[in-house]
């Protein structure tokens, strides 16, 4: 995140959360019917919907991203909003349906590149086409942070994550709150501290580094944390993340962003096969 963004964080504050019908014919199709209703903690109906397509192949594939929905959380606004709209709609004569996106990269599951922070790497154009796939895609370890603290470098080392072990996702207190299903952005999630990230960065073989909520980095250390990880274009930070129905353990990683040239981030696909 950008400090103008730190700055909007703390400007954004608690308002009723109402899906809006977007562009023409929208009653044809549930996520443009109108609808209103309010995202207490936790999005209880949000929540229930999504959970029903998490899992495939019984069980064997589980889907870790969240959908993109308007009372997602989101940096600098009062939640994310209307992602897409109809711009030609059959239910009004059209030929066919044509949608059109539009949001900001940093929002729900999604992949800062260098570029994020890092100005020389912007102008070098290390964005989100240039990411390594090697490093978003195979074996990753989900692990349970203590749910008492920060990921900070002793955090990190209790852990004892056994070296060779190139992803990790890291399941916090987030989780627990149920962070990521309210619209408002809480400043007192869970993060990596300074130290920590430079823990990680100096003694493990970690390159892809997963967390669940926006930011890897704790809300008072955002720039130093996101600093250790993104002035090395080798660690890949995966922000957002669904982690709520999945055991700790070892499974076969894929994540795949758009291949947004010029980016410094992106909606991002991650799938767990078991």
């Amino acid at each position: 995140m950008s400090p103008l963004m730190v700055m909007l964080l703390l400007a954004v504050t608690m308002a009723p959360c109402v899906l809006v019908a977007r562009g023409s014919g929208s009653a044809s199709h549930p996520a443009y019917a109108d609808a209103a209703g309010t995202c207490g903690p936790g999005g209880a109906a949000a929540e229930a919907a999504e959970v029903r397509l998490e899992e495939y192949g019984g069980w064997r594939i589980v889907d870790i991203t969240h959908a993109y929905r308007p009372e997602l959380p989101a940096p600098g606004r009062d939640g994310l909003g209307p992602v897409t709209r109809l711009t030609e709609s059959m239910a009004n004569g059209s030929i066919n349906n044509v949608s059109e996106l539009r949001m900001v990269v940093h929002a729900g599951t999604h992949v800062d590149a260098p570029g994020h922070m890092v100005q020389e790497h912007f102008e070098a154009g290390l964005d989100v086409d240039k990411l390594d796939l090697d490093v978003l895609n195979g074996l990753a370890l989900l692990i349970d942070v203590p749910r008492d603290t920060n990921i900070t470098a002793q955090a990190m080392e209790s852990l004892n994550i056994p070296k060779g072990i190139r992803r990790v996702l890291f399941r916090t207190l987030n989780t627990d709150r149920k962070l990521m299903w309210t619209k408002t952005i809480d400043t007192s999630f869970v993060g990596f501290t300074e130290d920590g990230a430079r823990w990680l960065a100096d003694n493990t073989d970690i390159k892809l580094v997963g967390v669940d909520y926006l930011s890897v980095a704790a809300f008072d250390h955002l720039i130093p944390a996101h600093l250790v990880f993104l002035n090395s274009p080798d660690i890949i930070p995966i922000e957002g993340l669904k982690l709520d129905h999945v055991k700790a353990g070892i499974y076969m990683l894929h994540c795949l962003p758009l291949r947004l040239v010029g980016s410094d981030g992106s909606p991002i696909r991650c799938i767990l096969i078991k």
